[in-house]
């Protein structure tokens, strides 16, 4: 079986770092599978190395001074529709709205939903929905809103996780050890949240909790990493650097953290807010568990979903804050059920599902023959 799967990035965010893990899965499987992706801000590779046995189409992506957001998305299915032929390929997989909308028939993995305002970011998002002709989302509670809104039924398969990576870095070995001692060294007592400055982390919640916890906890730090993102959100990190200068907190921001030394990053830190407002699983947060390091989350349905017990759920800043503050007493049970859940979710066992998946979307016949006909709205 001949797979793509297609993302828009190089870079690591959520979904490229699913369609890296699941691709190498499936080629410990035996599946033939070739990685598709836009190759921004001349990037020629992915973030991190990946497995030989997987296939890397990198499509060249110039940036272009003052494009507009909506039109830097519709130039991105433009280029990563003329490189792509779908003919190629038994199965094609699109793990975003920009690979759904260039390469014609394909399954669609809905990791979240979106809600935009700009009219032709808004048919993007509607196309990538109803077009695909087979759909899976990684939690129930998305796929819940999928068929709430569009009347669909997703398949669910959640995430695997690196677990070993993440929980080897929190072990005593000498070179995990070495490696949280050079993070606290350089940062010291730190609380951590990855994904960028952007609405929809929360950034400016998280900055409200944070503050009132640092008034019983002065030499702790609030280090945020990562943030690799299509959209414009200067006029947020602006309102959120304005409030930490008002608030009198010294924000550590990372940016993009080595593939490499992110597991001693999150191993190292005393607790890793969560406190998206939309999530299709929180991996993230997942790997957190993974290192022993306790997790406060914001109380979605969907991260009750996926994390039960093992984490804190707060609503408002203040409950944020108090989550905080409890999950710096450290707790050899929760540690342990965050460890234990973390396990479960293994990448090789969701390969499996994706391929039973596949089988089943093949045998109905409705394989990619053409992109013609198959617009972006």
């Amino acid at each position: 079986m001949r797979i793509a799967l297609l993302t828009y990035s190089t870079k690591p965010r959520g979904g490229v770092v699913h369609t890296l893990n699941l691709a190498e899965a499936l080629v410990r499987e035996g599946a033939d599978v070739t990685v598709w992706t836009l190759g921004r801000g001349g990037d020629h590779a992915f973030f991190r190395p990946v497995d030989p046995a997987v296939r890397v189409r990198v499509v060249p992506f110039a940036a272009l001074d003052g494009e507009s957001v909506g039109t830097r998305i519709m130039r991105s299915i433009e280029v990563l529709r003329t490189a792509f032929t779908p003919t190629d390929f038994d199965i094609v997989h699109a793990q975003d709205c920009i690979s759904a909308n260039a390469v014609g028939p394909c399954i669609r993995t809905i990791h979240h939903l979106d809600h935009f305002t700009t009219p032709e970011l808004a048919r993007c998002h509607e196309a990538a929905i109803i077009n695909p002709y087979a759909h899976i989302c990684v939690s129930s509670a998305v796929a819940e809103e999928v068929h709430t809104g569009w009347g669909l039924t997703p398949t669910v398969i959640p995430n695997g996780v690196e677990y070993d990576r993440f929980a080897t870095a929190a072990s005593n070995d000498p070179a995990a050890a070495a490696g949280r001692s050079a993070w606290r060294t350089r940062l010291g007592h730190y609380v951590l949240a990855v994904g960028g400055i952007e609405p929809r982390k929360g950034s400016l919640d998280l900055l409200e909790a944070f503050a009132l916890v640092h008034r019983d906890h002065s030499d702790l730090r609030l280090v945020i990493a990562g943030g690799e993102t299509l959209f414009d959100y200067r006029d947020y990190r602006t309102q959120f650097d304005t409030r930490a200068t008002e608030l009198g907190i010294d924000v550590t921001v990372l940016g993009a953290v080595e593939h490499a030394d992110l597991p001693a990053l999150v191993a190292a830190a005393q607790v890793l807010p969560f406190f998206s407002t939309k999530e299709g699983f929180g991996l993230a947060a997942m790997e957190a568990l993974a290192a022993g390091t306790p997790v406060v989350a914001r109380d979605l349905p969907v991260l009750r979903e996926v994390f039960q017990n093992a984490v804190q759920y707060a609503r408002s800043p203040a409950e944020m804050a108090a989550g905080i503050r409890e999950a710096l007493r450290h707790n050899p049970q929760r540690a342990h059920a965050g460890r234990t859940l973390a396990a479960q979710f293994r990448w090789d066992r969701a390969a499996r599902s994706h391929l039973d998946f596949y089988a089943s979307a093949a045998t109905a016949d409705r394989r990619p023959t053409s992109v013609s006909g198959h617009g972006a709205a």
